[in-house]
């Protein structure tokens, strides 16, 4: 891993001093100009070169293109778009791409662990149906990803997902055959229309081949969708078949529109420092600082490309939900256990282990963790500064009621946790951890991200003839009382 670089409190009251705080490094009492106090220059000083050390300049949204090496061609993308919400890409056509990643929750999950295949067409609260094994995770700014899925199980063997050239790492059996792909957005395209929990169902006779290549056909079948990918391949405007990895093509040019990185927090790199409030300002320089420790694992510098994610698998022992419906298989003696990353490698040292979240944006989800084991963001914070605290006193109350099944144990994660789990940070105050998540509610929100901003990418109708879902836009996060 990189090496981390924070300026936390010293550096504060340095740079307090140098700006003419005297021999006290938090003045409190503005001067009579009304200009920026002296403890306010220190604050832009110290959180600007936080982020200078640690490279984040605010532009990584104006990279697309550049680490493309092309624009966003717009007309693929309007076809991916169409992809994206129609349930023709399921098996069972009962579910889309959305139905897990809705608009109405920033392209975020609605439910704390999804319910793919057999649902009531409803993308919000009252979505019915037998959940999967984990929440779904954002696809906005996946394009910067170097690896995606809560244990990061497709991934560039470059740690760039712009670069194929070192291959795409997935499970079996599609190991590094999708390396072909142009983007590792394009090679995931591949997986959920052969995820049967997701979108193939389990009734299909077949291999992951034959459930993309039914798919396939299904698309070519519809002459809303050939005319349009005819429009924009000659191979199939010369009377070739539609391939899945012309599918694949238009979901990935789709979700590189969905990038949403211009926050307050970019625009305070880009030198408007009054895009944060003093408060915001000295939760950010918090962030960075060892007390919170939370940039040990949540970096932005290097191959993280700003999204506040080490994109590395760790035990963060949060507490194991089950739900009283699933279609899922849970591991442990109890069958109410994930394993995490063990599930992938067949590796015991890689139990419970999950990969960090990137949290731009994170503001927008409803629930946190990767089994939604949190509904407010306070809570998910104490739970890494407070493990033991966190794991006492949790129950499954605030959960929806199908969600309170078994809890499953929690010593055997406690025992392998991250050393900075291991650590209580109890010095931490309530008000302190209520700025960290305003940091990442507010500070790390795109407002172009939001719910409303996304509604109009809802297609009024799609060239299947199937029924667009039914998106609940009243959904808003909750915040701890």
């Amino acid at each position: 891993r990189l090496p981390q670089r924070r300026l936390g409190r010293r550096a504060l009251a340095l740079a307090a001093l140098q700006a003419g705080g005297g021999d006290d490094p938090i003045p409190t009492v503005a001067p009579p100009t009304g200009g920026p106090t002296p403890y306010e220059l220190a604050l832009d000083s110290v959180l600007s070169l936080n982020l200078a050390l640690n490279e984040f300049d605010g532009r990584i949204e104006e990279q697309l293109a550049a680490r493309l090496g092309r624009p966003v061609d717009p007309a693929l993308a309007d076809v991916g778009r169409l992809l994206f919400f129609d349930p023709i890409l399921s098996i069972t056509q009962d579910n889309s791409c959305a139905g897990c990643h809705g608009p109405n929750v920033a392209f975020n999950d609605s439910k704390s662990i999804a319910v793919g295949v057999h649902n009531n067409g409803v993308v919000g609260p009252g979505r019915t149906g037998p959940h999967n094994l984990r929440r779904a995770p954002t696809v906005v700014n996946a394009a910067f990803y170097p690896n995606l899925m809560w244990e990061g199980r497709f991934a560039s063997n470059a740690l760039d997902p712009f670069d194929n050239s070192q291959g795409f790492r997935f499970p079996a059996p599609e190991g590094s055959s999708l390396s072909h792909m142009e983007h590792l957005l394009g090679a995931a395209a591949f997986t959920p229309v052969a995820n049967r929990m997701e979108m193939a169902g389990f009734d299909f006779q077949g291999d992951n081949d034959a459930m993309r290549a039914l798919v396939a056909a299904r698309v070519d079948s519809i002459t809303g969708y050939r005319d349009r990918f005819a429009a924009i391949f000659p191979e199939i405007e010369a009377g070739g078949a539609l391939e899945y990895e012309h599918v694949a093509r238009a979901l990935a040019e789709f979700q590189f529109t969905l990038v949403r990185a211009d926050a307050p927090l970019d625009r305070f790199a880009r030198g408007d420092v009054d895009a944060l409030t003093v408060r915001q300002k000295e939760s950010a320089i918090l962030f960075f600082d060892r007390r919170a420790s939370c940039f040990e694992c949540h970096i932005t510098l290097g191959y993280a490309n700003q999204m506040f994610s080490d994109f590395e698998s760790h035990v963060l022992a949060v507490p194991q939900v089950k739900p009283l419906d699933t279609n899922a298989d849970f591991d442990g003696p109890g069958g109410n256990e994930d394993f995490g990353l063990e599930r992938d490698t067949g590796e015991s040292r890689d139990r419970y282990k999950f990969r960090t979240t990137p949290l731009r944006n994170a503001g927008y989800q409803p629930t946190f963790m990767h089994n939604g084991a949190f509904v407010c963001m306070e809570d998910a914070i104490r739970h890494h500064l407070r493990m033991y605290e966190s794991l006492d006193g949790y129950n499954t109350s605030q959960l929806e009621p199908t969600m309170r099944g078994p809890v499953g144990p929690s010593a055997p994660m406690v025992e392998v946790a991250h050393h900075l789990s291991q650590r209580p940070r109890a010095a931490l105050t309530d008000d302190e951890i209520a700025g960290l998540a305003d940091f990442v509610r507010n500070v790390l929100a795109d407002p172009d991200a939001a719910p409303e901003a996304l509604r109009s990418l809802v297609p009024v109708s799609l060239p299947s003839g199937l029924p667009v879902h039914d998106f609940d836009f009243t959904v808003r996060p909750e915040t701890c009382n």
